[in-house]
């Protein structure tokens, strides 16, 4: 061990380094990014096709078919779903979980492409989503108020603008408006008055509202020299350029669009609804920039949203919903109570074992490797999430045996006359391989669990990942940092009563076991009358593990994957069949909003009535969300310390949903950690439909 002798004999570089880590360390956690859930890569593509007006059987053979064809050969390819409805197919690509985001990626948006030849002329442009977890909107801004949709449309489009010059937000989504057009209504007296067929009419405003590419005019052959670009304007960009929209030229003059017609500014007919707290809303659904620090970027957008919007009518109310930050910062804080607390506990049992002076060394140890592993996972590009606290809260009790064996030791030493500097180098020394195996020897139990495949174990990697990570700055803050500090801050008197214990224990084989006091004492004498009896020892031993296991076995409360929580979140989702209207839609999904609104503990309940996209949007169904769906409610629940179990409000909200006929109600919270969905899904294939 010369090499680490040389090391600590050395102090102040070794105290040198430890302060600029753990200072670099207490700065990455002030500015590491925090999520709630770790970032992982979902292999699942998204491909939507728009086609106004094809039927679902058309959109299967026009629309799904030829796409199918060209992404069932792609690489890795794990499944192929498909949906085909009035206007719309969708095709969501699952890969195997150990492929190539980027490549797959590549290769689907290569292979749409190929097959956009073979779609109608009329669909759209197939649209391909990436579905990323971290591209999820992390706060609702909810504009709401009783005035005119027109101006609550107007201010939410301005602070949208405000909002998505923040630099750290990715997008604003606005949701729960209607597009803005603009209304000709035709006058058929003024046609026959102006002598102006339907046909010429039409002609006009198809040939007007088209780009023209003009070119560019060389006047260098002429002797002027120079290039002109020429610009012809031909589409529609104002309302102005719609009402002075030329129809025909007669001797009297040139007809215009707003001679044969009334042109007014009005929305889209209404298909879908959005409401907050039973009240009309409009909501920007904020997408974070990845790698970026989401209770920052929440605190930004709430201040840049108050400062915005303090001089706006009282009329118009702003309000903010499903804040992830929030669950952040109960989970952060959460854990990090569970840490302070376990260190707390832990440093009454080392003070109750090596006394107040040597307790502090080993004290000193637990924020020492928590920053150098924060460090560490700064520098490896990661985020602070709650799998890595809970490895943290795992290895509290852990990353301290190196600190207590290397510290009892030197104390021991101490006690029979070296001085505490070489005591501790001593025990560096001494204790080197012992506790570098019983290291490895966890490290090594935690290893194969990183190799977890499929989505479930990125998502659980990040925990032994976490483990390993600590316990390796432990080994280094025991076998370095410790000693040198040590050194300096050791027990250097030891009391007579130690002293002979130490003497006792030195004594080779005569040592009287009756004479070492304390806690080390008591063990001896029984450690020592049990190895007089190696069978009896043995016998019990043997029992208390099948005692264990038939208790197990017959008390166990089941099996999991993943720990059920108190809901952050919960999913009302009404379906219908039918070839319902858009106000009909409403009219039933209005009746479960009013009731769920009867129930008491909920913060905000956030209304979607007819089509209920996917992609970037608050959505808690995923491939189990309902195809018939006709309204979602997203539930927010208050405080949990303000409320009753979440639990106990779903309940009440399912048993306030029966006797609702023509619909069927599924109330289901939001699920934490993979895997998410029914715990069961039974599909029929066939060729023929019917």
């Amino acid at each position: 061990m010369n090499a680490l002798e040389a090391i600590l004999r050395r102090p102040r570089s070794v105290l040198t380094m430890m302060v600029v880590m753990v200072i670099a360390g207490i700065f990455t956690y002030i500015n590491i990014p925090k999520e709630s859930d770790p970032d992982i890569d979902v292999p699942v593509f998204y491909v939507s096709i728009v086609h106004e007006g094809i039927s679902p059987e058309d959109a299967v053979r026009l629309l799904i078919k030829p796409m199918e064809t060209e992404l069932r050969g792609l690489d890795g390819l794990k499944q192929i779903t498909t949906t085909a409805s009035t206007g719309h197919a969708a095709i969501v690509l699952e890969f195997k979980s150990d492929i190539d985001h980027d490549e797959a990626s590549t290769d689907v948006r290569e292979k749409v492409d190929q097959a956009r030849s073979k779609l109608p002329s009329d669909a759209k442009e197939p649209t391909v989503n990436e579905i990323n977890f971290s591209l999820a909107p992390i706060i609702a801004v909810v504009i709401s108020g009783d005035v005119p949709e027109r101006t609550l449309y107007r201010h939410a489009r301005r602070l949208k603008d405000q909002i998505e010059a923040i630099s750290t937000v990715l997008e604003a989504n606005l949701t729960g408006h209607r597009e803005e057009l603009l209304e000709v209504v035709i006058n058929r007296t003024a046609l026959e008055s102006y002598n102006i067929s339907q046909e010429q009419l039409v002609n006009a405003v198809v040939r007007n509202n088209q780009l023209i590419t003009a070119g560019f005019m060389d006047a260098g052959e002429n002797g002027g020299g120079g290039s002109f670009n020429v610009k012809v304007p031909g589409l529609f960009e104002t309302a102005k350029d719609v009402y002075d929209l030329p129809i025909v030229s007669t001797s009297d003059g040139v007809v215009t669009l707003q001679d044969v017609a009334e042109i007014k500014r009005t929305f889209k007919d209404r298909t879908n609804y959005s409401r907050f707290n039973g009240k009309p809303d409009i909501a920007i659904q904020v997408v974070k920039r990845l790698g970026t620090n989401v209770v920052e970027n929440s605190v930004r957008v709430r201040e840049v949203v108050e400062a915005f919007t303090k001089d706006w009518p009282e009329a118009i109310k702003v309000d903010f919903a499903l804040d992830q930050s929030t669950s952040v910062f109960e989970i952060l804080n959460s854990l990090q109570s569970s840490i302070m607390t376990a260190i707390a506990l832990v440093m009454v049992v080392v003070v109750a074992a090596l006394g107040m002076r040597s307790s502090l060394l080993v004290g000193l140890s637990i924020p020492a490797s928590f920053m150098v592993s924060f460090l560490i996972l700064g520098l490896m590009g990661h985020t602070l999430n709650m799998m890595h606290m809970f490895g943290m809260v795992l290895t509290v009790g852990i990353l301290v045996d190196g600190a207590i064996v290397i510290v009892e030791y030197a104390d021991r030493k101490v006690a029979e006359g070296l001085h505490r500097r070489e005591a501790y180098i001593l025990a560096a020394n001494r204790m080197f391989w012992p506790i570098v195996s019983s290291t490895a020897t966890t490290l090594v139990a935690f290893a194969p669990m990183i190799l977890w495949p499929g989505v479930a174990g990125k998502f659980m990697s990040y925990l032994p990942f976490t483990v390993i990570i600590v316990l390796s700055a432990s080994l280094l803050t025991a076998m370095i940092f410790l000693p040198v500090l040590g050194g300096l801050l050791g027990r250097n008197k030891i009391s007579n009563e130690d002293a002979q214990s130490a003497n006792q224990l030195a004594g080779g084989s005569h040592v009287d076991y009756d004479n070492i006091r304390g806690m080390a004492g008591t063990y001896i004498r029984l450690l020592e009358r049990l190895v007089r009896h190696p069978f009896l020892v043995l016998l019990a031993s043997a029992l208390v593990v099948v005692g264990v296991f038939l208790s197990f076995q017959k008390l166990a409360a089941g099996v999991e994957f993943f720990v059920d929580t108190e809901p952050e979140q919960a999913f009302v989702f009404v379906s219908g069949r039918g070839n319902m209207s858009a106000k009909e839609k409403f009219d039933l999904v209005l009746e479960v909003e009013k009731r769920v609104l009867e129930v008491g503990g909920l913060k905000s309940v956030f209304t979607t009535i007819g089509t209920v996209g996917s992609g970037n949007q608050f959505d808690g169904g995923g491939a189990d969300r309902p195809t018939d769906l006709i309204g979602q409610l997203i539930l927010e629940p208050a405080d949990y310390n303000l409320r009753r179990k979440g639990k106990a409000i779903l309940e009440e909200i399912r048993s306030k949903m029966v006797n609702l006929p023509g619909i069927v109600v599924e109330v289901r919270k939001r699920e934490e950690g993979p895997p998410t969905g029914k715990d069961i899904r039974l599909q029929i294939t066939g060729g023929n439909l019917a």
